[in-house]
């Protein structure tokens, strides 16, 4: 009898999950192999690297854990996902949106190094499905959308576009992208939930669709290409436009040093905030990373603010770091700053 206790017990501790999730340090990573140029320039001696943050389901025992560990930080599941996603939704959401930070940073190591580029419109990401209509039955998130009926699906408006008029309860051919092989089904539309300020319900086929494009140079030896396996979310975002940067032109950007950083970019090179610096400082000096790159204290028209470097300049003197902390508004700072350092000095072996 004791030893089922005991298990059941254990059962409890470990596998139960709780609804909460915990942050912690994750990893620092060095860029370079995950960016690929064919023209691309190969003297970096130095590191830039991404940094990222572990999420870990709450069972009993790490939740105590987190409560009285000084780094680690609890949050209600509520509070991370969307109103009706499920976790596998949330984590296509974070594909979704590095995907789009990626792109978003070749565009602005392109604009900064001056590359001729264009866009490239490749279909509609499937990233939710809402209960009780086709899409939830056929569609899971990741999928992309192509045709609906003999239609290409470029971006949203034309699945929008396609079903102008419809009723609920007609039918409607689609072709999709599943593990890159191409699918067709046949989906039955439905009432969609009222929007604010609709008086009467769309036909959909009840899925939340986003954008998939691609920034494509002119010269196909300038095509950047990026691997960066399961690393999710926007906040690596300068931190690629910069490797990217530094692969395009002759000179070398890093000049021999440690560089760690995070922050969303967009097209301009313009830096915006993200979640969980405090973790990713502590990842960044686990790497013995000399200089990190945080996004620029900021306060919105509403009175929100979010303190990136405040938070991150706390807790490298909270873990008592070398590590210097740069404020960073836009990828313009953050080569003004690269530009304005020394060249690193090679130690000498000792003899």
């Amino acid at each position: 009898m004791s030893a089922v206790v005991g298990i059941v017990i254990v059962y409890l501790l470990l596998f139960v999950k709780l609804p909460f999730f915990i942050f912690m340090p994750g990893t620092a990573e060095e860029i370079k192999p995950m960016v690929t140029i064919a023209k691309g320039s190969d003297i970096e001696k130095g590191t830039l690297m991404l940094t990222t943050v572990r999420v870990a389901d709450a069972n009993m025992v790490n939740y105590l854990i987190g409560l009285v560990h000084p780094y680690e930080e609890i949050q209600p599941k509520t509070s991370v996902l969307k109103k009706g996603e499920s976790e596998q939704e949330y984590s296509q959401r974070q594909e979704y949106v590095m995907l789009t930070s990626q792109a978003s940073a070749i565009q602005a190591a392109y604009t900064h190094a001056k590359i001729p580029f264009h866009i490239s419109h490749e279909g509609v990401m499937v990233l939710q499905t809402l209960p009780g209509l086709s899409g939830e039955k056929v569609l899971k998130p990741g999928d992309i959308l192509l045709k609906v009926g003999d239609k290409e699906v470029k971006v949203a408006q034309d699945l929008l576009d396609s079903l102008k008029g419809k009723k609920a309860g007609e039918s409607i051919p689609i072709t999709f992208m599943r593990n890159k092989a191409e699918q067709q089904a046949t989906l039955a539309l439905g009432a969609l939930p009222l929007q604010a300020g609709e008086k009467e319900a769309r036909a959909g086929i009840g899925v939340v669709p986003a954008d998939m494009q691609s920034v494509k140079a002119d010269q196909a030896d300038q095509q950047v290409t990026i691997k960066a396996g399961e690393i999710g979310g926007p906040s690596a975002g300068l931190m690629f436009s910069l490797e990217i940067y530094n692969q395009l032109v002759p000179e070398d950007i890093t000049k021999g040093y440690r560089i760690a950083g995070t922050g969303t970019i967009e097209t301009d090179g313009t830096v915006g905030p993200i979640g969980g610096i405090q973790h990713k400082i502590i990842a960044a000096d686990r790497e013995k990373a000399e200089y990190f790159f945080a996004p620029k204290d900021m306060t919105y028209k509403d009175g929100t603010q979010i303190s990136n470097y405040s938070d991150a300049v706390h807790r490298a003197e909270q873990i008592k770091t070398k590590m210097k902390i740069i404020e960073i508004g836009s990828m313009d700072d953050a080569l003004k700053f690269l530009a304005a350092l020394p060249p690193k000095e090679v130690e000498k072996s000792k003899k």
